[in-house]
C-alpha cells in the first residue's frame, strides 16, 4: 500500500501538464488511454507527435509484476544487472506452478514439495532485492494485482499476457516478456509502438442472467482473435459505469483473446468503491481529486469518432447471456442459440466436468453469482451433474467466501474446491476422469479454450461463460441447456 500510494502522489501531479500540453499538440479531446500515455512518456509530452500504429516511444512503467513461471529468467538476469533493489516496484506471485489433482488441502502441499527449490530461490532473491513475494496459495498473479496494487491512470507490465486484468481499475496494464520486464526492473524505459484505439460504447444496464463475461464474449465474437492486434480497448458511456471493477477486470482480462495491447475502464464511482473496500481509501481519495484526467474528456464521449480509430456499440440491456467455442474464444453464441450449434455440429451435448475460475472469474463477485444459482438449486433438492471445480483468486477471496457461506453452499453443490491458483485454466491439471483420445465437451469460465489447454487431450471440446452460466449447466449436466428457458425436474 505504500509503494502504491507513493506512485500515485508523485503521478497525478503530472497529469495536469501532460493533459495540457498533449491537447494543444494533437488540438483536440483525448482519450483516456492517450492521457495516461502522455503521462508517463519518459521525456514527456512536447516532441513530435507519435504517429498511431508507427511511432515507437519510450514510457516509464510504475510497476512490474513477475509470475513464477516466467520470474525465474527474468530475475536471473536482473542479478546480472548490478542494482541492489529494483527500480520500480515488483512483485513475484507463485501462481502456475500448481498442478491441481483432488482438490487444495492436498494440491497445495504437493506443490510446495515438487517446486520446493524454484520457490526457494525466487523468495531468496525477492527478499534481496526488495520484491514482493506472494507465496504459492496467495493467490492468481492478476487478481492479487487488482486487490493490492492496481489503481487508476497507472500504468504497468507483467509477464503474463492477462496482465490487462488491472484495467478494471482504470490502470494502462501490458503483457511483457521477461526481457522486457528486466529492463523496466534495471531503471530502463520500455518501448512501445503508439497503439490504436478501439472505442467501445457501453448504453443499458446488465441484468438476469447477463454478466460481465458476457460483453467481452460478445467483442471477442465480433472482433475476432485478430481485431484488437496493436490497438487499446477503451470502454467508455454510461453502462460502463453499471459494471462493478471486477466485472471491468474480466472484461479488460480477456481483451488478451482479441490480440489487443491492452484494455480499460474509466475511473469511476465502483472503482473508487472496490479501492475503498481493500483497503486503499487513500489511494481512492487521490483518484475522486484527479477524476477529470482519469476518464476520457467529455467531447470524445460525444463525438468518439474523432478519437477512435474504430468505435462500437453494445447496448447491455439488450445482451443476451454468450458461450464461445470449442477450440477458439471468438467463436461466440447467444446461448438461445446453444442447442441448434449443438446438434448441427454434433458437440458432445453431455458436459463431462464444469470449472469456475481463472484469473477472469474468480472474484468474491464471480465466486458470489454462482453460488447464488447453486444456493437455489439446493433449496429444491438439485445438485451438479457434473463434476464442479471452484477456484478462488486468491487467499483473501477464499477466506471471505468460507467466512460468508459461498464455499460451504458450492461444495454441498457438488463442488471441489481447488488451490488458489491458475490451475485446469493453464494445463496444470491432472485430469482423471477422462481417457487422452475420448471426445467430450467441458465447460468453463476461463479465457481461453485452444486443443489441449486445460487437460492436454485434443479430442476434449472446451467451451466458455460466466461462472452462473457455468453453475447452471452443470445442474443440468448439458451444453444445450437454457435456463433462461428451459425447466428442470426435481
Amino acid at each position: 500500500m505504500e509503494d502504491t500510494l507513493r506512485i500515485v502522489e508523485g503521478l497525478y501531479p503530472r497529469f495536469d501538464e501532460a493533459v495540457r500540453r498533449a491537447r494543444e499538440q494533437l488540438g483536440r479531446p483525448l482519450a483516456l488511454t492517450e492521457k495516461i500515455l502522455f503521462a508517463h512518456l519518459c521525456d514527456g509530452p512536447g516532441g513530435a507527435l507519435p504517429e498511431r500504429g508507427a511511432s515507437y516511444v519510450n514510457l516509464q512503467p510504475d510497476r512490474v509484476a513477475l509470475q513464477d513461471a516466467t520470474a525465474q529468467m527474468a530475475l536471473l538476469q536482473f542479478m546480472r544487472s548490478g542494482r541492489s533493489a529494483t527500480a520500480v516496484p515488483t512483485t513475484v506471485h507463485c501462481d502456475h506452478l500448481i498442478r491441481a489433482e483432488v482438490g487444495a488441502d492436498s494440491d497445495l502441499p504437493n506443490a510446495l514439495t515438487e517446486n520446493e527449490e524454484v520457490y526457494a530461490f525466487l523468495k531468496s532473491v525477492s527478499n534481496r532485492y526488495g520484491l514482493g513475494f506472494w507465496k504459492p496459495g496467495a493467490g492468481i498473479i492478476h487478481q492479487v494485482v487488482l486487490e493490492h496494487y492496481a489503481f487508476p491512470g497507472g500504468m504497468m507490465i507483467g509477464t503474463d499476457s492477462h496482465t490487462p486484468n488491472a484495467g478494471g481499475l482504470g490502470m494502462l496494464a501490458i503483457g511483457v516478456g521477461g526481457a522486457d520486464a528486466v529492463d523496466v526492473m534495471a531503471g530502463m524505459p520500455w518501448e512501445l509502438k503508439w497503439p490504436g484505439l478501439i472505442g467501445v460504447h457501453l448504453t443499458g444496464e446488465l441484468h438476469g442472467w447477463t454478466a460481465p463475461k458476457d460483453v467481452i464474449l460478445k467483442l471477442a465474437g465480433m472482433l475476432t482473435v485478430k481485431g484488437g492486434t496493436g490497438k487499446i480497448v477503451e470502454y467508455f458511456g454510461p453502462g460502463a459505469h453499471s459494471i462493478s471493477a471486477t466485472g471491468k477486470g474480466t472484461i479488460t482480462n480477456m481483451g488478451a483473446e482479441i490480440g489487443a495491447t491492452t484494455s480499460v475502464f474509466p475511473y469511476d464511482e465502483r472503482m473508487s468503491a472496490y479501492l475503498r473496500t481493500t483497503g486503499r481509501a487513500a489511494v481512492a481519495d487521490l483518484a475522486d481529486r484527479q477524476r477529470e484526467h482519469l476518464q476520457a474528456d467529455p467531447e470524445a464521449e460525444h463525438h468518439p469518432e474523432e478519437v477512435y480509430d474504430e468505435v462500437i456499440e453494445i447496448d447491455l440491456s439488450a445482451l443476451e447471456p454468450h458461450i464461445v467455442g470449442p477450440f477458439t474464444p471468438d467463436l461466440a453464441r447467444p446461448i438461445s442459440q446453444m442447442a441448434r450449434a449443438v446438434k448441427e455440429n454434433d458437440y458432445p451435448d453431455e458436459i463431462k466436468v464444469a470449472l469456475i475460475g481463472s484469473c477472469t472469474n474468480s472474484s468474491y463477485e464471480d465466486i458470489s453469482r454462482a453460488a447464488h444459482v447453486a444456493n437455489q438449486a439446493l433449496a429444491r433438492g438439485l445438485k451438479a451433474r457434473t463434476g464442479f471445480f471452484i477456484s478462488p483468486g486468491s487467499e483473501q477471496i477464499r477466506a471471505t467466501i468460507q467466512r460468508d457461506g459461498q464455499l460451504e453452499t458450492l461444495t454441498r453443490f457438488g463442488g471441489i474446491v481447488l488451490a488458489n491458483a491458475c490451475g485446469p485454466c493453464i494445463g496444470q491439471w491432472n485430469r482423471t476422469d477422462m481417457e487422452q483420445g475420448v471426445k467430450n465437451t467441458i465447460i468453463t469460465s476461463f479465457n481461453r479454450n485452444f486443443a489441449r489447454r486445460n487437460d492436454g487431450n485434443p479430442d476434449t471440446l472446451a467451451f466458455i461463460a460466466s461462472p452462473e452460466i457455468i453453475t447452471a449447466l452443470a445442474l443440468a449436466g448439458r451444453l444445450s441447456f437454457n435456463p433462461l428457458t428451459d425447466p428442470l425436474p426435481n
